[in-house]
């Protein structure tokens, strides 16, 4: 499997579990957010024009992609942890398999509205440029989340 495929596995699990570790879930999703825009919108050099077009659709989709990753997922973690995943029925496991096969097409197709929608206001160019940027930007939250978790544990 690619570094490609892999990384956003990671940082799903690694988001998951910095999300999980504190009450004040909504203040440090805030502030990964304003940093995420601040970041795309100097990555992006976005004109006046396309950028009022631009974040409207990108938080629209960024919000319910969040929602469709954290609370779903999530429910099906919590379902899936060492005791459970030995108890579970055959028949409770399929329907749990169907539940997160359903929740990848429901991702799939945001995606590929979401891209849709960019194709109206952004160029081709413009559009890998987002895809880069918000790769970049995941890579370097996870290190400023390991290089937090090796200070943490010095």
């Amino acid at each position: 499997m690619k570094i490609k495929n892999i990384l956003p596995i990671i940082l799903f699990l690694v988001s998951f579990s910095f999300y999980a570790q504190s009450g004040k879930t909504d203040e440090k999703r805030e502030k990964i957010k304003a940093y995420k825009v601040s970041f795309l919108t100097t990555e992006l050099e976005l004109t006046p024009t396309e950028a009022e077009k631009f974040w409207p659709i990108y938080n629209a989709y960024d919000d319910r992609q969040f929602e469709l990753r954290h609370q779903k997922m999530k429910a099906y973690l919590e379902r899936l942890n060492d005791d459970n995943i030995n108890s579970i029925s055959e028949k409770e496991a399929a329907v749990l398999l169907s539940q997160m096969e359903s929740t990848d097409k429901e991702l799939y197709l945001l995606r590929e509205k979401y891209n849709s929608n960019l194709k109206k206001i952004l160029s081709a160019k413009k559009i890998l440029k987002l895809k880069k940027s918000e790769d970049d930007f995941n890579r370097k939250l996870l290190k400023q989340y390991r290089d937090k978790a090796a200070k943490d544990k010095d």
